[in-house]
């Protein structure tokens, strides 16, 4: 999916190229160069058909693939391993999903609810299209080749905040004509994860695909001194591009370094269109997750994928959650309990709004859904009960307990422990980030994605299923499905109908980011990033 430099600069990137394309370019149909004659060289019908019987054979091959994978994907899991070999390569070029698979299209067995699930949405033709201005070309030329001013950023946080950081910090750099030093990952408090960009994130291949927008350098230069009152962590939110320069240009230039800290939502969600563009191709080009890692993460996903088609869940009921929201885990009151009392010692972990109730914060639909309500709001969507579910997300808080109402109802339930084979995480075990990541790859290939909470993930899974074709995403309507789930007089087939009625068109169909401006271009990356072709 990553090209290079110049194809970025020059042509809309999309996620299918021809290759066959590229095949005629160099066969014998293409215009060859004039060279002195060789009364050696070998005859023209020869190399006629030579070139024939290579590029049948080639086309063979790519047909039973696709054939293999649109009509009998279940077939896959004993044999085709041929196919499995040019999945990885696709893999390897960039974080692509595996295909969606759907339901058997013969299957009499199968409802027609289970049958809208498993479908997935119309793309209405939208591809990924990063054609910049020759405005921002022409500029290119020079700012690539930045050697006097630097940009160092320290990015904090969970896996996604840091690559919204680092999103940011490319911008920002290109707005202020400076290199950019590879991004600082700041020890989390929460989780003490000590990994570096190198450790999760592919270093030369993050150089290579920004070489035409912003220089990026292993270190600052040993000429530049580094006082420790030089870090800037005051930014408001929100900023414009005319108030970075404003702000930061002068002492750039004055002192040839600048180092940010605490970027998150810092910078503008509404940036002139080649800045939007440029922030889908740091998130959805650049930033491949590190070699390693994403081979363990093409494993596991290959490993659900087999099976059939299969439900991504991003569960967030982890400790920290529950306390940074403040509401009721449906575990009992010890539980809850214990959730206050870290309230209490941690008030710097607690969100706003805490003048709030914890029922009224539950209606305005501000906690996370507990186990229970994702299996009963999944279910009324009409997932079958034989549907297979992929767990992301960290240790949930209350262990197996937390995740038992889930299981009862879906009993083929995975996380990444669960498939996992020996050895695999293992050097992972303190790595929070690397596991969040192995979770993003299995979570992008998934036919169906739910989160049960807002956040990061979320939005990063709502943007990149959307730029690799409208995958379906159901974002559940909380404020509209809570006061079903907390009425026990609600009848089951009630449930079914009201959220699918109240869900029908919020699963996955393309939403045009311009219709509210302030929303993020990773998580709605149509039309500034996606155009119909």
């Amino acid at each position: 999916m990553a090209k290079s430099a110049r194809s970025f600069n020059t042509s809309c990137i999309a996620m299918n190229p021809s290759f066959f394309l590229h095949l005629i370019s160099v066969s014998p149909f293409s215009t060859p160069k004039k060279t002195s004659r060789n009364r050696h060289q070998p005859s023209l019908p020869l190399i006629f058909f030579l070139s024939l019987w290579s590029l049948s054979a080639l086309l063979g091959i790519c047909s039973l693939a696709f054939y293999t994978l649109s009509h009998s994907p279940i077939a896959c899991s004993s044999s085709s391993p041929l196919l499995f070999a040019s999945l990885s390569s696709v893999f390897h070029d960039s974080t692509v999903p595996l295909p969606p698979q759907g339901p058997p299209p013969n299957n009499p067995n199968i409802s027609a609810a289970e049958r809208e699930f498993w479908s997935q949405p119309d793309s209405e033709g939208y591809r990924p299209c990063l054609r910049f201005s020759l405005d921002y070309r022409r500029s290119s030329a020079k700012i690539s080749k930045e050697r006097r001013r630097f940009l160092v950023v320290v990015v904090s946080g969970g896996l996604n905040q840091q690559r919204n950081q680092i999103v940011d910090a490319v911008v920002i750099a290109r707005i202020l004509e400076a290199a950019l030093v590879v991004p600082v990952l700041q020890v989390n408090r929460i989780w003490g994860d000590e990994s570096e960009f190198s450790d999760i994130f592919d270093l030369e291949h993050f150089k290579k695909t920004l070489q035409s927008d912003v220089r990026v350098v292993s270190s600052l230069p040993s000429t530049h001194l580094v006082p420790k009152q030089s870090v800037a962590n005051q930014m408001p939110f929100h900023v414009s591009p005319l108030w970075i320069r404003a702000r930061f240009l002068h002492q750039l230039n004055e002192d040839g370094f600048l180092i940010l800290k605490a970027l998150d939502s810092r910078l503008s969600k509404n940036l002139p269109l080649d800045l939007q563009k440029l922030r889908c191709k740091v998130a959805f080009h650049a930033l491949r997750f590190a070699s390693r890692v994403q081979q363990v993460g093409n494993q596991i996903a290959k490993r659900m994928w087999i099976e059939g088609p299969y439900i991504a869940v991003h569960l967030r009921i982890e400790k920290d959650v529950w306390v940074r929201t403040g509401c009721v885990t449906g575990l009992g009151d010890a539980y809850d309990a214990i959730i206050a009392n870290e309230r209490r010692s941690n008030p710097d972990f607690l969100t706003d709004r805490l003048n709030m109730t914890r029922p009224a914060r539950r209606l305005a639909g501000l906690c996370p859904l507990s186990a229970l309500e994702v299996a009963r709001f999944v279910k009324a969507l009409g997932a079958p009960s034989s549907a297979r579910v992929y767990i992301a997300g960290g240790e949930p808080f209350g262990g197996r307990r937390a995740l038992q109402a889930l299981v009862d109802e879906f009993p083929n339930v995975a996380t990444k422990e669960t498939l996992a084979r020996d050895g695999e995480l293992e050097p992972y075990v303190n790595r929070s980030s690397i596991l969040a990541a192995i979770d993003y790859i299995v979570s992008l290939s998934s036919d169906v994605f739910v989160p049960s909470h807002g956040g990061n993930m979320g939005r990063a899974m709502q943007g990149h299923r959307a730029y690799v074709g409208h995958r379906k995403y159901i974002r559940p309507n909380k404020r509209a499905m809570i006061p079903l789930l907390d009425d026990g007089s609600v009848s089951e087939e009630e449930m079914r109908r009201v959220v699918r009625k109240v869900h029908k068109y919020s699963m996955g169909q393309p939403e045009l980011r311009s219709r509210k401006v302030d929303r993020d271009v990773l998580a709605y990356p149509v039309p500034e990033c996606m155009c119909k072709q």
